[in-house]
């Protein structure tokens, strides 16, 4: 499902027009992204929580040369399926 399938799925089922729909869409991904850029975690209960988590700095390879490179320490968003998410994908 693509992002514009669904505001379409959002719209036929809230009975919103497709604008409105989006703009619920858009709302959603920037509190859940605000709230992930200041270090909170997000719980959906019976859907999932989305959190951030740091990867260390590490040694890599170059892949042409193969020579070693390092890597920079990041922030990175994960997403745990809660229960209720897990059950229904697994009927």
């Amino acid at each position: 499902m693509t992002k514009n399938e669904l505001i379409a799925a959002v719209a036929d089922t809230s009975r919103l027009t497709k604008t409105d729909a989006a703009k619920a869409v858009e709302a959603t991904f920037d509190i859940i992204t605000g709230a992930l850029k200041q270090g909170d975690e997000v719980k959906l209960i019976g859907f999932g929580t989305f959190t951030v988590v740091n990867r260390k700095a590490r040694e890599g390879r170059n892949p042409r040369t193969g020579q070693p490179v390092m890597i920079a320490a990041t922030k990175a968003p994960k997403f745990s399926a809660g229960k209720g998410l897990k059950d229904a994908v697994n009927l």
